[in-house]
């Protein structure tokens, strides 16, 4: 299905469109994520320690972060189906050049374009597909895109170091470039073209950060993502610390299920029951790091905890963008990119108190410092969303 009208496509917008921008998310997270899994066997054939290998990861995210709100604001007025296949160009391009380089700093400079194509792409693909939907299905449509980051989270980095650590670091760098490119193609086949957007006084990144529902959700978004990640970071000495049978693998699948059951619940109830899910979402997180601190020592408890904190991470993204997107009527790519920010930020930051605490900096804590501090930011965090009705409103 190949259109150029935005209003054709809300008429004729099928499931197997909303599917394959999926596929883009996923396979975006996958360039973010993939020398994580394989860092020994890049730090070994590349000749570097394996920090210089995790900055790869680090960079990346700091060129999403940092470019984000910059480069959607140039791109705003670009047809959304020309700039979504150049970003998966640089998706590509970057994977590819990865799996054939022998130089360092030529995949230093590949990780950044990566990352640039990332920032833009998060946020204009979620406004992207809710152009293509009528109003009261934005939150599903952004649920089944974003799907592709958690699929991709615990189905697809699994899966991607089995064949690094199989065949080669350099194969998956490859096969994800394939497959980068495969999408490509079927992008162009079936997504319907939409025109760009004008950006105005309104609608730029400064005005939409003085918005008060705007700064609400930011915050939520902080507190939420600090909540997660701080502890994400360092998962695996919270699974030394249970001293979890079935090591990081069986925490990560009992994860992973979790998160994808909520991410299918979620796109059922996110449309009408935006407030209600939200709320569930972080009470579930806490309840999570609750009996993870609480029962340290119980096999059934742990694997409880870390089903409930899948169920809490599961729509994580798509809870707060689809509360952007409901504020702003015009131009939700720049309010999306203002989010992906404080996102990326957010993250970064909830990986160095995450060390601080670690490393004593902040007192005598160890993994379970970390536990507390996401605790208390799900606390937080559910406070703020009780208090939230009129932002995180019902579409």
């Amino acid at each position: 299905m190949v259109g150029n009208d935005a209003a054709g496509a809300k008429r004729t917008i099928s499931w197997f469109v909303l599917g394959l921008m999926s596929s883009v998310t996923f396979v975006g997270i996958l360039s973010e994520l993939v020398p994580s899994g394989i860092l020994p066997q890049m730090a070994a054939d590349l000749g570097i320690d394996e920090g210089d290998v995790g900055f790869l990861v680090g960079v990346y995210a700091l060129a999403s972060a940092i470019f984000a709100i910059p480069l959607i604001s140039l791109t705003l007025t670009m047809n959304r189906k020309l700039l979504l296949l150049l970003l998966l160009a640089g998706f590509a391009v970057s994977n590819l050049v990865v799996a054939v380089s022998t130089s360092y700093e030529v995949i230093v400079a590949c990780r950044i374009l990566g990352g640039l194509c990332a920032g833009v792409m998060w946020p204009m693909i979620a406004a992207y597909g809710t152009r293509l939907v009528p109003r009261n299905m934005h939150g599903r449509a952004i649920t089944v895109i974003m799907s592709g980051n958690t699929l991709g989270i615990s189905i697809g980095l699994p899966v991607m170091t089995m064949i690094g650590v199989t065949f080669d670091w350099r194969a998956a760098f490859a096969v994800l470039g394939v497959i980068v490119v495969a999408i490509a193609v079927l992008a162009y086949l079936y997504i319907p073209s939409v025109k760009g957007e004008r950006m105005s006084k309104t609608n730029s990144p400064l005005a939409i950060i003085r918005m008060p529902a705007i700064l609400i959700v930011l915050l939520l978004t902080f507190l939420s993502v600090v909540a997660h990640y701080g502890i994400y970071t360092y998962i695996t000495l919270l699974v030394q610390m249970l001293d979890l049978i079935g090591g990081i693998g069986l925490a990560l699948l009992i994860f992973g299920i979790g998160s994808v059951i909520s991410v299918i619940l979620s796109a059922r109830y996110i449309d009408a029951y935006l407030q209600p899910l939200i709320v569930t979402a972080l009470a579930t997180g806490g309840i999570a790091m609750a009996l993870f601190l609480a029962f340290p020592s119980s096999l059934a408890v742990s694997i409880v905890g870390f089903f409930l904190w899948g169920l809490a991470f599961g729509p994580l993204v798509t809870m707060y963008q689809t509360a952007v997107s409901r504020q702003i009527d015009e131009a939700k790519d720049v309010a999306t990119s203002v989010q992906s920010s404080v996102f990326n930020f957010s993250i970064m930051i909830a990986t160095f108190i995450g060390g601080m605490l670690l490393e004593g900096f902040l007192g005598s804590f160890d993994v379970n410092g970390v536990i507390y501090l996401s605790l208390i930011c799900f606390i937080l965090a559910i406070a703020v969303a009780l208090m939230a009705k009129q932002t995180l409103r019902s579409s």
